[in-house]
């Protein structure tokens, strides 16, 4: 692994985090559907990884890569802060400007309708899952294996929760048990797609290393504030989903440090 070119583990760590929407949806090809509680639960636990991958895998290696380059001070702080805000900033922005449809909120951004419902819905996991395959490559084009591996277990960690939210959504929707897999499955191979780009631009483009560190943490704060947490305390699961969140960020965060 030390010896492949640190773009080539960008694109097959986010391809094998992506497909943990598959092994996560999975559930519905047997028939089992579990409870919104376990759902919410999941996606807490999921939203725990995203917050402890932004913090510990992504802005703080941000701020030690323009603390290396331009000193210690004010700079490095605020390369950091712009990153983030111009991460979120672009999520809201497609949020806003893409049409698509959650499963519980409705339709948001420009009106659609003559796009079919399951599009609406791809394209609002899209928009969800861009981020994440953005921050696995990043995270290998900056430091190889040794500072992408963590991040791509624990976005896969993460994945498998969301690939069964979907698939479960889609079965309530009327598709049949392999449709709503397959759509879930899906969704997940963006990931590899963004993974690839993070980190070309990472190896190619060095200087842009603490941009794209601080930006890919921006991008899934913006996720977990606007997706992930309200999703969880919808239907009055949110002391269980924050206990999910809880132990998704310590479990993160151990093996950012164990493996990292």
């Amino acid at each position: 692994m030390d010896g492949m070119s640190p773009i080539l583990l960008g694109f097959l760590g986010s391809l094998a985090a992506g497909l943990m929407t598959a092994v996560g949806a999975s559930p519905v090809l047997f028939g089992r559907t579990p409870t919104r509680q376990t759902r919410d639960i999941s996606l807490g636990f999921a939203a725990g990884v995203m917050l402890a991958a932004s913090f510990f895998s992504l802005i703080i290696p941000a701020l030690a890569a323009a603390e290396a380059r331009y000193g210690p001070g004010a700079v490095p702080a605020l390369i950091a802060c712009i990153g983030i805000l111009i991460g979120m900033g672009a999520l809201a922005l497609m949020n806003e400007r893409l049409p698509h449809e959650h499963f519980s909120s409705g339709r948001e951004g420009p009106a659609a309708e003559s796009m079919r419902r399951i599009w609406l819905f791809i394209i609002a996991i899209t928009i969800h899952n861009l981020p994440e395959g953005l921050a696995v490559g990043v995270g290998f084009g900056a430091e190889g294996f040794a500072g992408g591996f963590p991040i791509a277990l624990g976005i896969g960690l993460q994945n498998a929760p969301e690939g069964l939210a979907v698939a479960v959504a889609l079965l309530g929707e009327g598709y049949s048990a392999r449709r709503a897999w397959t759509v879930a499955a899906l969704t997940g191979l963006v990931e590899p797609v963004t993974g690839l780009l993070g980190a070309t631009v990472i190896v190619v483009a060095q200087p842009l290393l603490p941009w794209g560190l601080a930006f890919a943490a921006g991008a899934m704060l913006y996720v977990i504030s606007h997706e992930i947490i309200p999703e969880t305390h919808r239907a009055g699961h949110q002391n269980k989903a924050t206990t999910g969140l809880a132990v998704g960020l310590v479990v993160m965060l151990f093996l950012d440090v164990w493996l990292g």
